[in-house]
């Protein structure tokens, strides 16, 4: 876990900005980066990773794109007049911890979705889900998408209170690693992150 990947979710606000700040607290080596931030107020993921993590300005490399809208990419880029390029979402350099927005077929221009840019960026794909109802059928269909397209994929991060009946559902028909059951905290700060990897994660470390 200690090499680049990419943080993607099944939906919006199921916990991937929360499990980033967690792995970049956890891994020093590791850079956050943001291609595509949609939506700007009250504060952005790069912000909220900076202050709940304490990274410092050099492993935070800027947004390729920053859009006021918190709305999907493609739909945010055209409220600011804007087409967003696959060429211009280059990863920067050293190890590179990149998060999505949105879901994996969250649209980024006309043509193009999340999948396409993990597929240009070729790092390995964590999938961040809730725990919540409904969760099962996200997961699942998240993972086949992400298979259909020859990404791979290091595991899922099951986010909220830990139900055990899913997790095993999801471990089976998925054929998925869970990396982590990581329930609600109470404070985000680098000291409970790093106690949260340590208390919680099973992947490589």
């Amino acid at each position: 876990m200690s090499g680049a990947s990419f943080i993607t979710g099944t939906d919006t606000g199921v916990g991937k900005t929360v499990v980033s700040a967690m792995l970049c607290a956890a891994f020093p080596e590791l850079r956050y980066w943001k291609p595509i931030q949609c939506g700007i107020e009250p504060s952005t993921d790069r912000a909220d990773v900076a202050r709940w993590a304490g990274l410092t300005p050099d492993r935070l490399p800027a947004e390729a794109f920053r859009l006021d809208l918190p709305a999907s990419p493609h739909v945010a880029a055209a409220a600011a007049g804007i087409t967003i390029a696959m060429d211009q979402l280059r990863a920067p350099d050293g190890k590179v911890l990149a998060e999505g927005a949105g879901g994996v077929m969250v649209p980024i221009n006309d043509r193009q979705t999340m999948l396409d840019l993990m597929g240009s960026l070729g790092l390995p794909v964590i999938l961040v889900a809730r725990t919540a109802l409904g969760t099962i059928n996200h997961t699942l269909l998240s993972l086949e998408a992400l298979r259909h397209r020859g990404l791979r994929v290091a595991g899922v991060v099951l986010n909220g209170t830990p139900v055990p009946t899913t997790t095993a559902t999801i471990r089976a028909w998925g054929k998925v690693a869970i990396l982590a059951e990581l329930p609600p905290l109470a404070e985000l700060n680098p000291t409970a992150l790093r106690g949260a990897f340590e208390r919680h994660w099973r992947g490589d470390r």
